[in-house]
């Protein structure tokens, strides 16, 4: 799936989840390799502990990052 984050400086987030577990993720724009790192860091992860190592993550004075998008669109998956 391809998610559109809101309020971030990435553009889009591609995820390939399989079976509860993530295959893959890569981040369109952002920060290049801090973003990298996220994704190397989930893959294998199951959705769930993903999502609750994620979520509510901020990038200085916004209310959310890219990490914390990035659970969103995860959560929207699992729904």
């Amino acid at each position: 799936m391809t998610y559109k984050p809101k309020g971030v400086c990435s553009q889009s987030i591609d995820i390939q989840v399989t079976d509860g577990v993530i295959d893959s993720v890569k981040f369109t724009g952002g920060c290049n390799g801090n973003l990298q790192g996220i994704s190397s860091l989930v893959r294998g992860m199951r959705v769930e502990d993903a999502i609750s190592r994620l979520k509510g993550i901020k990038c200085g004075f916004k209310s959310t990052s890219c990490p914390d998008q990035l659970a969103q669109a995860l959560e929207s998956i699992s729904n």
